[in-house]
């Protein structure tokens, strides 16, 4: 299944899901895999601190900021509502295990309903629209994510990017081989 070549705003092939001629070059893997993907799995936790993992469609702007549009009464985005510290990955799912890549997050998050910025985030939602290989996708106007409608847009900033390195950690004993990126 091909995926549209897009620009930054948007999905590239599916040969390109990340991988860059010198995988040591983090962060263009990083953005290649934000590039190449219309999902991404959100984190929340309510008050009590108890997960909640969502995937939702999204739309980058500038690699540090996504947006999406849910439900207010989406358990997520009541999450959201409590305690706005999320994290996000976004991954290829297509690929076999030991060959895959992902982005990981840390970010805080907000609904954007009285954001004075709330018409140019509307706009960078709406980025990657039409998508001719999504017929399905459209626009969504502003007034379809205000109160009282049934939706709203939401906004996780990044405040911290990291991938999988390749290299993997000379120390296996060091558990984790997520290196932090600058994108």
């Amino acid at each position: 299944m091909d995926r549209p070549a897009l620009s930054r705003s948007g999905p590239a092939s599916q040969s390109n899901l990340g991988l860059v001629a010198d995988e040591r070059d983090l962060s263009a893997m990083a953005r290649g895999i934000i590039d190449a993907n219309y999902f991404m799995t959100l984190a929340t936790a309510d008050a009590e601190g108890r997960p909640w993992a969502s995937p939702v469609y999204f739309s980058p702007a500038d690699y540090r900021q996504f947006f999406w549009i849910s439900e207010p009464g989406a358990r997520h985005s009541r999450n959201i509502a409590g305690r706005p510290e999320v994290s996000i990955v976004i991954f290829d799912s297509q690929v076999l295990p030991g060959g895959g890549r992902a982005v990981y997050m840390d970010a805080e998050a907000v609904e954007l309903t009285d954001d004075p910025e709330f018409e140019r985030s509307v706009e960078l939602f709406n980025a990657r629209f039409p998508d001719p290989k999504a017929p399905n996708l459209r626009h969504f106007p502003a007034e379809s994510m205000r109160p009282p409608a049934a939706h709203r847009l939401y906004r996780a900033t990044a405040t911290g990017h990291f991938v999988l390195d390749p290299a993997g950690h000379p120390d296996r004993s060091a558990g984790d081989h997520r290196a932090p990126v600058e994108i």
